[in-house]
């Protein structure tokens, strides 16, 4: 990564520090995450997502929770 400015290093630090602390499992934590920002979800269903930080350098990927339907 090129930094044209301290802004810039400032902020590209401050998205690997997030992605450190709240999106990557921790293999020394039986691959969890120390501080998820949403609940990790148990089940073995649902869609996987990916997102990515710093223009895809990191990847992260996470399962979104199914939605209950109602009977009526």
């Amino acid at each position: 990564m090129m930094f044209f400015s301290e802004k810039s290093l400032r902020r590209a630090v401050g998205q690997y520090v997030e992605h450190f602390h709240h999106e990557r499992n921790h293999q020394g934590l039986d691959n969890l995450i120390p501080f998820p920002n949403s609940p990790q979800a148990d089940s073995e269903s649902g869609l996987i997502v990916k997102s990515e930080r710093l223009g895809g350098l990191l990847n992260y990927y996470h399962r979104e929770e199914e939605e209950v339907e109602e009977a009526a």
